[in-house]
């Protein structure tokens, strides 16, 4: 199996800083691309980040210069830098990892459990 886990959620006035993390542990052989998304009450969930194995990002327009994805592949983590947080931010912020594990023919999607953000003064 694999387990994704999520941290650093929390409670931040507008205009703050928060530091999410999520930790891959398991059956891993290979872990391709990983990322965040977020999921607002009432709302669908939306891509948020997404990082390639080689460490290339890729963000969604509403993170574009406030969030920063970065990877540490010895760890198999990825983390999200949210600078200048904005009430819309809030939502469940969940990681999602493209897992190849071992004796499975090919790669599968995981989601960790999520991390509450709220974003309000």
């Amino acid at each position: 199996q694999v387990q994704l886990v999520e941290s650093g959620g929390g409670l931040v006035q507008p205009g703050g800083s928060l530091r999410l993390s999520c930790a891959a542990s398991g059956s891993i052989r290979s872990i391709n691309a990983m990322g965040w998304y977020r999921q607002a009450p009432g709302k669908q969930r939306e891509l948020v980040a997404t990082i390639t194995s080689g460490g290339n990002p890729n963000y969604a327009d509403s993170a574009k210069g406030r969030f920063t994805i970065s990877r540490d592949n010895a760890k198999n983590t990825i983390y999200l830098q949210m600078n200048s947080l904005k009430p819309e931010d809030t939502a469940v912020y969940y990681c999602n990892a493209d897992v190849w594990r071992y004796f499975s023919p090919t790669y599968s999607f995981y989601w960790g459990q999520g991390t509450q953000v709220t974003v309000s003064s």
